[in-house]
């Protein structure tokens, strides 16, 4: 993989918040959900979750700008340690020459080829536990709201059921433990961290755990009033619109809106009148013009004031 940074397009000293934002907005270009077929997006998005996944983690960002791993998160080959760095050291002064016979015994040669490779030996011997692999899910509005279980399939064609809480929120993390990659030695698998991306409603829109509805309604319910059927997340209701009702008008229906969750009591659905006049009706103009209000309405009062 090439140098993350590159990926990212940031530069190194970038902040976390800077590495999260150029991630998510990589992510939703090249998402293979949003780019069916194109292998060039599918690559750019795997080269942006493994970029992101190494940069979003402090204790691997370092090791990295360190050199002690490379791009891909491994371990990166220490150099082999030179002679003089043990003959010129404090655990080489019984092979200085100078003071003494300046022969080596088989217990030294021993000693030394001991120091210099029994420990780094012995670092690989223990269990070690699987990376933390990062990916990216996109999710239908009313999903996110009420909860589901969409599926999610791997670079690798793995398959993974993503369990989506009721009220989960745009670029929320999910973690799925022992999903991540495989461990060595008998160490345990890391985790998958799914960070989960919201497409937009055509309908609805998401306050906290309120809901917002822009609602049309016809010129004879705005007057007169009545029951209507009014769509929620949780799907259609039934309410009141009160006589005299004018566009703008906000009616609210407790309860309604992202379902409770976490402790959270549930939210509420607002709806805001839309009135239509709807198709022309040939006895609707011959009444308007026959008819004077009994009080007369400058709708375009305050505007105009204010231009």
């Amino acid at each position: 993989m090439d140098d993350p940074y590159t990926v990212l397009g940031v530069v190194k000293d970038a902040s976390a918040d800077d590495i999260r934002k150029a991630y998510r907005t990589l992510a939703k270009q090249n998402h293979p959900d949003l780019n069916p077929g194109n292998k060039a997006a599918e690559e750019r998005f795997k080269a942006a979750s493994a970029a992101n996944e190494l940069l979003s983690d402090p204790e691997k960002r370092a090791r990295y700008d360190r050199g002690e791993i490379d791009a891909q998160g491994h371990e990166r080959a220490p150099e082999p340690p030179r002679y003089r760095d043990f003959a010129e050291g404090a655990q080489g002064g019984r092979y200085r020459t100078g003071g003494g016979a300046g022969r080596w015994t088989e217990e030294d040669l021993g000693d030394l080829f001991g120091d210099m490779f029994g420990a780094r030996g012995a670092r690989g011997s223990g269990p070690i536990r699987g990376a933390d692999e990062r990916y990216s899910l996109a999710v239908d509005f009313l999903d996110a709201v009420n909860g589901a279980t969409p599926r999610l399939t791997l670079p690798d064609g793995r398959t993974l059921d993503v369990r989506v809480p009721a009220g989960l929120e745009d670029g929320q993390t999910l973690r799925l433990r022992g999903q991540g990659g495989a461990g060595l030695n008998g160490g345990p698998a890391g985790d998958a961290l799914i960070e989960v991306h919201v497409y937009p409603h055509p309908t609805f829109r998401r306050e906290g755990n309120d809901i917002r509805l822009d609602l049309p309604v016809t010129l004879r319910e705005a007057v007169l009033g009545g029951r209507i059927m009014a769509p929620t997340p949780g799907g259609p209701v039934a309410m009141t619109i009160p006589q005299r009702s004018d566009t703008g008008r906000q009616l609210r229906l407790r309860g309604r809106g992202v379902p409770a969750h976490g402790g959270q009591e549930a939210g509420d659905l607002y709806v805001t009148l839309r009135v239509v006049i709807g198709e022309p009706d040939a006895a609707l103009e011959e009444f308007l013009r026959g008819w004077t209000p009994e009080h007369e309405t400058d709708p375009r009062r305050d505007i105009m004031g204010a231009a």
